[in-house]
């Protein structure tokens, strides 16, 4: 039995391509207000973190307010917030302004500085063992996963948070393989703007609501076997925004945790 997203050497491999997706865009909204003629950009923000937004104006004719026939706007939006991006009038009033928008957005504010910090273990029991660790050549080498460490435990493990902050996004419904390669989820983001995120967890067992204020020790869910995971173990993995893009990050337990020799691969 495997408990990774890991194979055995000699083993089929399906390579996954940073297929942790996490849908935003029914949370973060752009909006025009139309006043005499005046058109004003509107993002609001419904999550529980900041957003840096890319707002691409093109096919721009008649138009005061940006540069160009093409113009690219960026801006970080607080967290449930609503902000104006840009305002458009007409160069020639008698005539109707023409452009076409979209919004692109990428959680985390780009501007954060990363503190040193050792992580806590994020479950009770044990003692378990590392299955896949940073740089894992199976399916952490994508840039949102690259860093991030795969521990072995049996399904129904008490999940803790390993740092406080704000529980940002939860998924709590995924059975088996599901849709999202994550499979059931919390993400907290952290003082320092930086994001732990704590996947294949059972489903119905997330304890958490977005929004909600956790501690270090704050039970979050119980590990489980959903998402890309050839068997039970839980996901972990830091985050920032490294500007419009969101990137693992290298980081450390305070207790260190062995390494499980490679076994067969299980499951499907």
């Amino acid at each position: 039995m495997s408990f990774s997203d890991r194979p055995t050497p000699g083993a089929s491999v399906m390579v996954f391509r940073d297929r942790m997706v996490e849908r935003i865009d029914q949370q973060v909204h752009l909006s025009v207000r139309r006043e005499k003629g005046v058109h004003s950009l509107y993002v609001r923000n419904d999550l529980y973190a900041p957003v840096e937004v890319e707002l691409k104006l093109s096919s721009v004719t008649n138009v005061l307010g940006v540069a160009g026939a093409s113009s690219t706007l960026r801006r970080t939006i607080p967290a449930r917030s609503n902000e104006r991006v840009v305002v458009l009038s007409p160069k020639v009033a008698s005539k109707p302004m023409n452009y076409a928008s979209m919004l692109t957005s990428t959680l985390g504010d780009p501007k954060g500085s990363v503190h040193a910090y050792k992580y806590p273990l994020p479950w009770i029991g044990g003692p378990f063992r590392l299955t896949q660790g940073p740089n894992g050549r199976y399916s952490h080498f994508g840039v949102k996963g690259r860093y991030a460490m795969d521990i072995a435990m049996p399904e129904g493990t008490p999940i803790i948070a390993a740092r406080g902050g704000t529980v940002v996004k939860i998924e709590n419904s995924q059975s088996g393989r599901g849709s999202n390669a994550s499979g059931n989820f919390v993400r907290i983001l952290h003082e320092d703007g930086t994001m732990g995120v704590y996947l294949h967890l059972m489903q119905g067992s997330v304890a958490v609501r977005e929004g909600q204020r956790v501690s270090v020790g704050t039970a979050l869910a119980r590990s489980g076997n959903t998402g890309n995971s050839t068997g039970p173990h839980l996901h972990f993995v830091v985050q920032r925004n490294s500007g419009n893009e969101l990137v693992s990050i290298p980081y450390e337990f305070a207790t260190p945790v062995p390494s499980l020799p490679n076994f067969a691969v299980g499951g499907n």
